[in-house]
This record gives structure tokens, sequence and C-alpha cells, in this order.
């Protein structure tokens, strides 16, 4: 059998349509990649049993552009006591609020309920809620407080204080590892009907 002739124009050809292939990847790719979405691998066990160590998340880095962050949602963050860090955490207390936690439960006091309203909090576990601890923080304007879903094993705005929106990298939208929990982060805002 008679292995036909390569031209050196056909390869050019060839080398060039490559060329094109990744040049056009790498257009759309990068721009999506840097400023659009991005990867988060979860280290730790601070947001069990929502958010499993290992697992394999998509942040959405471009919505807080065009909206503020909203209580329930799953952010991560540079943490504030080292930016090279990166945490996964749930929004509690908004801007301007005040937050209490007493005997394990939240209490929320702003502008719309001055008498304040307890945070109905579905997505946690009794194992993973605190006891014996006593908070009471009034937000800056700029300012959230964040919780891990595992209390009793989490490093939060309980430690070390309010975290400053200029430290949020975006919100947990979708998790892509392992298949066995392949799917959308549940919506647990208050537009969510929460």
């Amino acid at each position: 059998m008679a292995v036909p002739f390569l031209s050196a124009g056909g390869l050019r050809r060839d080398v060039w349509e490559i060329f094109k292939i990744l040049l056009i990847s790498f257009v759309i790719v990068v721009p999506i990649r840097y400023f659009l979405v991005q990867p988060f691998i979860v280290r730790g066990a601070s947001m069990e049993p929502n958010f499993e160590d290992q697992e394999y998340l998509i942040i959405d880095e471009i919505s807080y552009y065009f909206r503020n962050p909203e209580r329930g949602e799953t952010i991560v963050f540079r943490y504030p006591r080292d930016p090279r860090q990166y945490f996964i955490k749930r929004i509690i207390g908004l801007p301007g609020e005040r937050v209490e936690i007493a005997d394990g439960k939240i209490k929320i006091y702003n502008v719309e309920r001055r008498d304040g309203f307890l945070i109905e909090e579905p997505y946690l576990v009794p194992e993973g809620v605190m006891t014996g601890l006593a908070i009471n923080v009034q937000l800056g304007k700029d300012e959230f407080f964040v919780l891990g879903d595992n209390r009793v094993a989490s490093s939060d705005s309980r430690i070390w204080g309010p975290l400053k929106k200029d430290f949020i990298t975006g919100r947990a939208i979708f998790r892509a590892w392992p298949l066995t929990r392949f799917g959308i982060v549940p919506d647990y805002t208050e537009s969510s009907g929460l």
C-alpha cells in the first residue's frame, strides 16, 4: 500500500489550522477563566455536610459586579489574615446589620426588622450547630458576617471578625466533583423563598 506524500503546502495548511484552533480556544477560555468563573477545591471540614473536603466547585466571579451578595449564599474569599489563602463560608450578616449569637441561635437586626429576627438555616445538621458562644457584632458599610456550615469546626467571623467585601472572590454555583454530587449548588438565599 502506498503512503500518500505530504506536500510542504499541505503541511503548512495543517499547521495553520491547528494554530487557528489553539488561538480561538485561547481567546475563548482565558477570559472565561480569569474574569467569569474559576475552579475552587474545598479544603477541610468547615462546610460539611454541604461541601465535603476535596470537592471541586465552580465559582461565579462576575455577578457581584452587578448585585450585592445575599444572606445564605456560599462564597469563596481571600482570608483577611492571609490573603494568599482562600476560604469558603456562608453569608449570615449583611452590611449595616447587627448580628447576635446566643444559645446556638442567630438573630439579625436591621433597618427593616429593628426588633430582629432569627434566621432559618435548613442546610445545618444538629451536630454542626454551635452552643455556648455569645457574640454581638455591628457590621460596617461593606462588611459581612460569614460562618461555616459545620460551626464546631469552622474558623470564621466569630473568630476573626467581619469580612470586607473587597476580599470576596465570588459565589459557589456548581459542584463538578465528585460525580455523585455533581450539579448546581443549592440556593439558600432569602430571594429563593427562604
